[in-house]
C-alpha cells in the first residue's frame, strides 16, 4: 500500500503516475458524465474499489472511502471489459490513452472483476443518514461508486457465502452482472502482447466487412472497429484514413448509442487468444462478429456505394449522417420517426412550451430531422444521383411515407414564433384562431388557443428573467388551402428555420409529384444523370446546337451552367462522362462565342461562368452567377450574398433546361 502526494491510497505507485485529466480521454465515449471525471485518483479509484471487495487493502479508517472514480459507470465494465481492452490494442488509440488502459486492464485482472466465480452485483442503493461509503463483514462488502444523487447512489457488492453482503442502505435496483470476454489470462495476455509487438495494424478489408455486414458508412465501421465511438476521436482519423467531412460524419451516425450500448456492442469480440488479433484475418474475424452482434441489436441496413455514401456525406447537414439519409430512402418504414405514425402535443419546459412525445421527444425529434434534411435535399437526390442509384430509386416510396405521416391526425409539429405585427400574446389573437384552448394529455402553464390546426401558447419567464416569444404550432393533417390555414401561414413570424410549413405544401403540391413521376418514368438508362441534358432533354439539347451552330458536348455544357446551382468541374465530368480533355474542348467552344468567360473565383470548382455579376455566399451555401440565382428563385440576404437554402424546386430539369433555352432565345440570357 502507497500514499500518493495528495494522500490518495493506491496499491501501486505505477498507477498513481498515470491518473490524471488523460483517463476522461481514455474512456471518452465509454463512461458517462466526463465532467465528473477531472480530477485525479479515477484509476486509483477503480483499482481500490476492486481490491476492497476482495478483501485485499483496507482504507486506515474503519469506514474509509475506498475512492471515487468518476461518477461510477465504469462499474459496467463489469463483464464488459472487451470493449476497453480493443480500444487498448486499437492503432488509433493515442499512446498517452493506451497507457493509462494498459494500467486499467493489467489491475482489472488482479481483482474480482475478472474473476468468473466472484459473485458481484451492480445497482443503486438508496443510502441511510450517515451511511459509510464501503461496509465489508464475513458476508461480503459492498462499495459506493460515483455520487449521490436524488435516486439515490450506484454501488458494486460482492457475496462470500449464502447469506447477503452487507448493504449500504435500501436498495432500489439490483442486477447480477454480465460474464463476457476479459478473464484475467486474457487481459495480462493482451496488455503483454500490446507492449510487445505495438497496437494492431490497421486493416481496410476489416472496415469493408463490418460495413457490408451493418449497412454503416465507411468512417462509422471503422470508428466501431477501433472501439472508438465518440466524436472526439474523429481527431484520429488519419490513422483510420479518413478525411475531416467522412470523419466528422461517422461520429455522427455512431453518436446515438449510448456508453452501454457500445460496450455492450463491443463486449465480446475479441477472439479467446488476443494472440489472434495480430493474424493477417485477425481484425476480420473480429468485424464479423461486431457485424453479428450489430445485427441482433439494430438490424442491417441496405448497403449502397460507397460513392453514393460519399456524396451524401459532402451535404455537411446537420441533423443526420448519411447512412441514416440514405436508409431512409431505401427502407424509410425501418427508420426512427418514418417507421409508424407519430402522436406528439405540447409541453412547458424551462424555455416555453415545445413539442414531446411518449418516447420523451424521440419520435417527434427523429421525424422533424428527417423531414428537414431530407426534403431540402430531394432535388439533389433526384438531379445527381444516376438513375438506378437505390436511393434516388427510393425518392418516390420515401414521399409517400413523408405524405402518409403527415396526413396523421396526432402529429403536431412547431411553426415557429409569433408574428410581433399580428400581435405578441394569445390574449390579442382570439378573433384570428378562436377562444378553445389546448387540451393535450400534459397541462400547459399558460395561455392558448387551439382551432383544431393551430396551436398557440404563450411564453414563459425563462430563467433569466425573460420572457419567451408567443410560439405556433400546428397539425399537418389538417394544414391546406383553407382559411385556418392562411390565418397559420399569416401569423407566422418569416423565419428560414421555420421550414415545415413550406415543406408539407411542397411535398402535397405539383412540382414534388412531377419529379417523383420523372423518377420512376424510367426515362433515363441505368447510370445516366438527370444534370445531363444529352440523357434527360434530348430535343432541347438539339435545339440549342442548332439555334448556336454549336456541338452538342458545348450545348450540354451551357445548359449546364445556365440552370444547375453547382457545375463544377468534377461534377460535370461524372454528369456527362467526360474526360479533361472533352470537357475542356466544349468549354473552349463556349469561350471562343463569347456566351461564357474564364475566370477563377472562390469555392466555384470551375474555370467558365455566365456573363455578369458573381455573387459570392460562405459554407454551406453555393456562390453563383446574379442571373441562375434569379432563375432558381435563390434569395439574396441583406448584405447581398447568398446566405439562404436553395428553394424548393418549381420545375424539374428537363422543364429548367427548356425554360432558360427559351429565356436566352428570347433576349433574356445572362450578359455583361
Amino acid at each position: 500500500m502507497e500514499t500518493t502526494a495528495g494522500g490518495l491510497v493506491t496499491a501501486r505507485a505505477e498507477v498513481a503516475a498515470l491518473d490524471d485529466h488523460g483517463v476522461v480521454g481514455a474512456l471518452s465515449g465509454l463512461i458517462n458524465g466526463p465532467g465528473y471525471w477531472t480530477w485525479g485518483g479515477t484509476l486509483a479509484g477503480i483499482e481500490r474499489t476492486g481490491r476492497y471487495l476482495a478483501g485485499t487493502w483496507d482504507p486506515d479508517a474503519p469506514d474509509g472511502d475506498p475512492g471515487k472514480a468518476g461518477e461510477g459507470s465504469w462499474a459496467r465494465f463489469i463483464g464488459r471489459i472487451g470493449a476497453v481492452a480493443l480500444r487498448a490494442a486499437a492503432p488509433s488509440t493515442p499512446e498517452e490513452g493506451r497507457q493509462r488502459l494498459l494500467a486499467l486492464l493489467e489491475f482489472w485482472a488482479e481483482g474480482p472483476f475478472a474473476d468468473p466465480e466472484a459473485r458481484l452485483r451492480t445497482g443503486v442503493v438508496r443510502p441511510a443518514e450517515d451511511a459509510p461509503q464501503a461496509v465489508r463483514d464475513e458476508r461480503g462488502a459492498a462499495v459506493a461508486v460515483g455520487w449521490a444523487g436524488r435516486d439515490g447512489r450506484k454501488f458494486i457488492d460482492l457475496r462470500m457465502g449464502d447469506a447477503d453482503p452487507p448493504s449500504l442502505g435500501t436498495i432500489e435496483e439490483v442486477h447480477e452482472v454480465p460474464r463476457g470476454w476479459g478473464s484475467a489470462e486474457q487481459l495480462r495476455r493482451l496488455v503483454g502482447l500490446v507492449r510487445e509487438r505495438g497496437p494492431v495494424p490497421w486493416d481496410p478489408e476489416a472496415v469493408a466487412l463490418l460495413r457490408d455486414g451493418t449497412g454503416m458508412g465507411r468512417a462509422a465501421a471503422s470508428f466501431a472497429l477501433a472501439g472508438l465511438f465518440d466524436r472526439m476521436h474523429v481527431l484520429r482519423r488519419e490513422v483510420l484514413r479518413l478525411k475531416v467531412a467522412e470523419a466528422e460524419d461517422g461520429g455522427s451516425e455512431l453518436a446515438r448509442l449510448t456508453p452501454l450500448e457500445r460496450l455492450e456492442l463491443l463486449a465480446d469480440v475479441l477472439p479467446e487468444d488476443p494472440a489472434e488479433l495480430w493474424e493477417p484475418q485477425g481484425m476480420r474475424e473480429v468485424a464479423e462478429r461486431i457485424a453479428e452482434a450489430w445485427r441482433e441489436r439494430y438490424g442491417r441496413r441496405t448497403v449502397v456505394p460507397e460513392r453514393t455514401h460519399n456524396a451524401v456525406v459532402e451535404l455537411q447537414m446537420l441533423r443526420l449522417s448519411a447512412a441514416a439519409f440514405c436508409a431512409a430512402f431505401t427502407n424509410p418504414t425501418a427508420e426512427p420517426g418514418l417507421s409508424a405514425p407519430v402522436d406528439s402535443w405540447i409541453k412547458c419546459a424551462d424555455h416555453g412550451p415545445m413539442v414531446t412525445d411518449a418516447k420523451a421527444r424521440w419520435d417527434v425529434a427523429m421525424f422533424e430531422d428527417r423531414l428537414l434534411s431530407i426534403v431540402p435535399n430531394l432535388f439533389w437526390v433526384y438531379a445527381e444521383l444516376p438513375a438506378g442509384d437505390l436511393v434516388r430509386e427510393g425518392a418516390p416510396g420515401l414521399v409517400r411515407v413523408f405524405q402518409e405521416r403527415l396526413n396523421h391526425p396526432g402529429l403536431l409539429l412547431d411553426a415557429g414564433t409569433l408574428n410581433r405585427k399580428v400581435g405578441s400574446s394569445v390574449a390579442e389573437l382570439h378573433e384570428r384562431f378562436g377562444y378553445q384552448p389546448y387540451a393535450g394529455p400534459v397541462r400547459l402553464d399558460v395561455a392558448s388557443i387551439d382551432d383544431g390546426l393551430t396551436v398557440v401558447a404563450d411564453g414563459v419567464v425563462d430563467r433569466r428573467g425573460d420572457l419567451t416569444r408567443t410560439r405556433l404550432f400546428f397539425r399537418p393533417a389538417f394544414y391546406g388551402a383553407d382559411e385556418r390555414s392562411r390565418a397559420l401561414t399569416g401569423a407566422r413570424a418569416d423565419s428560414r428555420y421555420d421550414r415545415e410549413l413550406g415543406f408539407v405544401e411542397w411535398l402535397r403540391g405539383p412540382d414534388c409529384a412531377r419529379i417523383v413521376e420523372r423518377i420512376e418514368s424510367a426515362a433515363l438508362p441505368v447510370g445516366a444523370y438527370e444534370s445531363n441534358p444529352a440523357a434527360s432533354a434530348p430535343d432541347v439539347l438539339a435545339q440549342v446546337a442548332g439555334g448556336l451552330g454549336i456541338a452538342e458536348d458545348a450545348a450540354a455544357l451551357y445548359l449546364q451552367l445556365l440552370v444547375l446551382p453547382a457545375p463544377t468541374d468534377r461534377n460535370v465530368r461524372t454528369w456527362n462522362g467526360w474526360k479533361t480533355a472533352q470537357h475542356q474542348k466544349a468549354a473552349a467552344v463556349l469561350v471562343e462565342r463569347g456566351l461564357v468567360v474564364e475566370d477563377k473565383r472562390p469555392r466555384a470548382g470551375r474555370q467558365v461562368f455566365l456573363p455578369g455579376e458573381w455573387i459570392h455566399a460562405k459554407k454551406p451555401y453555393q456562390p453563383m452567377e446574379a442571373w441562375k440565382a434569379d432563375l432558381i428563385g435563390v434569395e439574396r440576404s441583406y448584405n447581398g450574398r447568398l446566405e439562404n437554402p436553395l428553394p424548393l424546386p418549381t420545375r424539374t430539369l428537363p422543364e429548367l433546361f427548356a425554360h432558360a433555352w427559351a429565356l436566352v432565345e428570347n433576349g433574356a440570357g445572362p450578359s455583361a
